[in-house]
Parts: C-alpha cells; sequence; structure tokens
C-alpha cells in the first residue's frame, strides 16, 4: 500500500481534475478549438456522467452497502446488479464522463489531455485497492464478476 492510495476521495479528485483542466486551458490559446453546440453537448453528457454516478450510488444504499471509496473494508454486500452488470465502477465512469463534458465545454486539447490521466490515477491509487480488500473479502465471487465485468466498459 502506498501513501496515496485510498486516500482522495474520488469527488474531490474529479473536482481538482476539473480545476486543473480549465487551468490548462487558459494556458495556450492556440490548442482552443471550435465545436458547434459546444455548450449543448457539455451539458448532456456531464448530466448523463452524473446520472451514472448517481445511478450506482443508489443500487449501493438499496444493497445497504457502503458509499464511502476511502473505507472500501466497510463494505457488506457485493453489487453486481443494475449499472454494476455492465461496469465495475459505474461511480468512478459517471465522473470521468462528467469531465469529458468538462472538456468538451472548455474546447481545449490540454483539457482532453489530462482524461487518461484521471483514469490511471483512479486504477492505481482507488480502483485497485478496493479490488484487494473485495478479493478479501469476497474471494470467488469477486473473481467471477472481474471474470464477466469490465472496470470501466
Amino acid at each position: 500500500m502506498t501513501a496515496l492510495e485510498l486516500k482522495i476521495p474520488p469527488v474531490a479528485l474529479m473536482l481538482v481534475f476539473a480545476l486543473m483542466m480549465w487551468l490548462l486551458s487558459t494556458y495556450d490559446a492556440s490548442l482552443s478549438f471550435f465545436l458547434p453546440w459546444r455548450r449543448a453537448i457539455a451539458l448532456f453528457v456531464c448530466c448523463a456522467g452524473l446520472a451514472i454516478s448517481l445511478g450506482g450510488v443508489v443500487v449501493f444504499r438499496r444493497a445497504n452497502t457502503t458509499v464511502n471509496p476511502i473505507t472500501p473494508e466497510a463494505t457488506t454486500s457485493m453489487v453486481t446488479s443494475g449499472l454494476y452488470g455492465f461496469s465495475r465502477n459505474p461511480m468512478y465512469l459517471g465522473f470521468l464522463i462528467v469531465l469529458i463534458g468538462w472538456a468538451i465545454f472548455l474546447s481545449h486539447l490540454m483539457a482532453f489531455a489530462l482524461l487518461p490521466l484521471f483514469v490511471l490515477y483512479m486504477n492505481r491509487f482507488q480502483i485497485i485497492p478496493e479490488e484487494r480488500v473485495l478479493s478479501a473479502k469476497f474471494a470467488h465471487h469477486f473473481t467471477a464478476y472481474k471474470e464477466t465485468v469490465r472496470r470501466w466498459i
């Protein structure tokens, strides 16, 4: 376990990345591009991302398990239904989609360049540590789930 594992709440990380995307988009105007209907497209994409994230929270609440990403050991049950039948991490997928919408709104190449870094950070410091806990708690059930459902999409 490293110092950054499970330390930064994913919502906070999404906001930090959104701020970095905005700051970078103000740096070099030559990397900006015109996108017709960018506001409408960005709003639609952000709303879709929020809906996916909130849908993940609702399924967790119905299963009476924790939604706190910092304490995966508090998980009381495996959730594999609903959105979790398509993605093992729909809440994080929703955050990524919100950031994609924000990048569309900013219409700047550097904003889009940060998206893979968000995925890499989430995989390394949030998802992999969560999966270690789930593997320990739910053994074969989690292994079978990993074999049938992808991490993101």
